[in-house]
């Protein structure tokens, strides 16, 4: 077993994708793991850890949004750099934009992870196209120089039209597109190479969403986007003072 393998299997008390998450950021910063080396498979690092393939994708998700990774089909995951990369959009931001955009996030956090579940159990084949085609949509190069924002709006507002109840569409359409907080930003404050691995990491998010609803997985559906809306949160939250 080679020392890499020798990892701590992670508890289940707290995160586990964040358990996880430290001992394999530790690794590669540490140059334990060296640049240009390919992590073990999905399957590999569950086996170590004791944990789910849910879990294990969270914390690639996360080594991928700092630039440590990245994760090509038939290729896996290989270590990219041993120094974290900031992934946050913006290089600074009003302190008036964050206190909205966090006001806005408190909102969101609430209404939208209950219409996730909701839509996991209500969705129809119309909405399981719109909702398909519209993650798709997210990382084409039109969406990508726009920063996306109206791209996941309608990402999410589709989720918020799948539920099928008639007040929830009419309580968050009025919002529009400025209920993304990227659309907040001014072009001269983004940080185009850490706004580009932000995008990425929102659609590895979308991406855990959209799966659950898909599934049926109400309860998953509810945590995924509440994860998702709390981790930009916690992110834009840094930008005070």
């Amino acid at each position: 077993m080679t020392r890499f393998w020798e990892v701590q299997r992670v508890s289940r008390e707290g995160s586990l994708s964040q358990a996880v998450l430290e001992q394999l950021e530790r690794r590669i910063t540490s140059g334990e793991v060296p640049v240009g080396s390919k992590l073990p498979t999905e399957g590999e690092l569950c086996n170590a850890f004791g944990v789910s393939r849910t879990v294990i994708r969270e914390a690639i998700t996360h080594l991928k949004s700092s630039g440590l990774v990245e994760t090509r089909r038939g290729v896996g995951t290989t270590v990219l750099r041993n120094t974290l990369a900031e992934s946050r959009p913006a290089k600074q931001i009003s302190a008036t934009t964050v206190e909205d955009i966090l006001e806005v996030l408190e909102l969101r956090l609430i209404l939208e992870p209950e219409a996730a579940r909701l839509a996991a159990l209500r969705y129809d084949e119309n909405d399981q196209r719109s909702l398909e085609s519209l993650h798709a949509d997210f990382l084409t190069p039109r969406a990508t120089q726009s920063h996306s924002g109206s791209q996941d709006f309608a990402f999410h507002r589709a989720i918020i039209k799948a539920t099928h109840n008639p007040f929830f569409e009419r309580f968050y359409e009025p919002l529009s597109d400025s209920v993304i907080p990227r659309s907040k930003l001014l072009s001269t404050d983004i940080d185009i190479e850490a706004a580009q691995r932000y995008l990425y990491l929102v659609h590895e998010e979308h991406t855990r969403i959209l799966e659950s609803i898909l599934n049926r997985d109400e309860e998953g559906a509810h945590k995924a986007m509440f994860q998702h809306l709390g981790r930009a949160r916690d992110m834009y939250a840094k930008y005070r003072g």
